[in-house]
């Protein structure tokens, strides 16, 4: 039986997508053009992350605080709680990279091991509500970190889905996404 060339030309394909793996990413991991330090500055609330090792004791409330610093560095405290209800903080310093304020690296070292480039972290702004800074995405080009973060303790749905499809198109692991609860303080649930 002869197989017309077109028909084989497509097996062909079939076959070296199949051994290929996974599709590639839809969009590029790459962080947005811009961000503006003095309006990210602030609270963020986390709402969702990727499994890491340094937030393995976190089970609630977990927060992200940023300020610019004089000499253009932002000074980070992120906060979660522990399941015994008390607070872990960890204390850092962000840098541009390049001079790009959408891609940073962040240290939670002390400053005296500064030089050693395996202190700092990759912190790339992937996804930003551009006109209010309500909501932003963090990844990093590994893929290995994401953070879905909100100004308010409650993301709207809608648009927590449609980050939630922007990083699964951009290739991150979404499926071992853990969700942050922020449950509202004891007197809000009663009024």
């Amino acid at each position: 039986m002869r197989l017309p060339i077109a028909h084989l030309l497509a097996a062909a394909g079939l076959s070296a997508a199949a051994g290929a793996g996974a599709t590639p990413p839809a969009l590029p991991n790459v962080p947005v053009a811009e961000v503006d330090l003095a309006r990210y500055a602030g609270t963020w609330y986390e709402q969702a992350h990727l499994p890491m090792f340094f937030q393995r004791k976190c089970v609630a409330d977990t927060t992200a605080h940023y300020s610019l610093e004089p000499d253009g560095t932002v000074a980070v405290l992120n906060r979660c709680r522990r399941a015994d209800g008390s607070f872990n903080e960890a204390r850092g310093v962000a840098r541009k990279v390049g001079g790009r304020s959408a891609t940073l690296e962040v240290r939670f070292a002390p400053q005296w091991l500064s030089w050693v480039p395996m202190v700092w972290g990759d912190y790339w702004v992937i996804a930003l509500d551009e006109s209010e800074y309500r909501w932003a995405m963090v990844g990093a080009p590994d893929m290995k970190y994401l953070w879905i973060l909100s100004r308010t303790p409650q993301l709207d749905p809608d648009v927590r889905a449609r980050l939630v499809e922007q990083a699964r198109a951009m290739g991150y692991p979404v499926e071992r996404l853990v969700d942050t609860p922020h449950p509202a303080p004891a007197g809000e649930l009663d009024g």
